[in-house]
């Protein structure tokens, strides 16, 4: 007679993969049964009131505004052009001769600009009066075109 080609530890793994099995479809069924997300389209369902908050009670149309496309304006605002004197006038706070830039400190508003050898068209040194013009640089204003008063 021939031998059985199942061994005892063969069919208790068929027997632990089965009972797994049915453990897991047990569960499965069990988080069906007590499911409580989605449910109703009228759960889902958020509104925004006239505060801009959300609720989940409908907006009152008797509180709703009625804005008109043509006064809606899409740009931005146009700035008023300054009139501003292009010369001004200073004092030369520091220079380094060796380096070749410097410090001016205007004379009205008592702001540090920035100036460099190659802007100067007079020789200064600290303490000279001087006559400039600004122009933006990396770093903010530079004075360019720098004379001595």
């Amino acid at each position: 007679m021939a031998k059985s080609q199942q061994t005892f530890n063969k069919s208790e793994k068929v027997k632990k993969r089965l009972k797994k099995r049915k453990e897991k479809q047990e569960r499965l069924a069990e988080r069906r049964a007590n499911n409580t997300k989605g449910g109703d389209l009228d759960d889902m369902i958020a509104y925004v009131d006239e505060n801009g908050r959300l609720t989940d009670t409908p907006p009152d149309p008797t509180k709703k505004k009625k804005i008109k496309a043509e006064n809606i304006d899409i740009s931005i605002p146009k700035r008023e052009e300054e009139e501003i004197d292009p010369v001004h006038e200073g004092k030369v706070d520091f220079f380094n001769d060796a380096k070749g830039f410097g410090f001016i400190r205007d004379a009205v508003s008592q702001e540090k600009y920035f100036f460099h050898v190659n802007g100067l068209i007079d020789e200064v040194a600290e303490g000279n009066k001087v006559s400039f013009e600004l122009e933006k640089g990396l770093k903010g204003l530079n004075a360019i075109r720098v004379k001595k008063i």
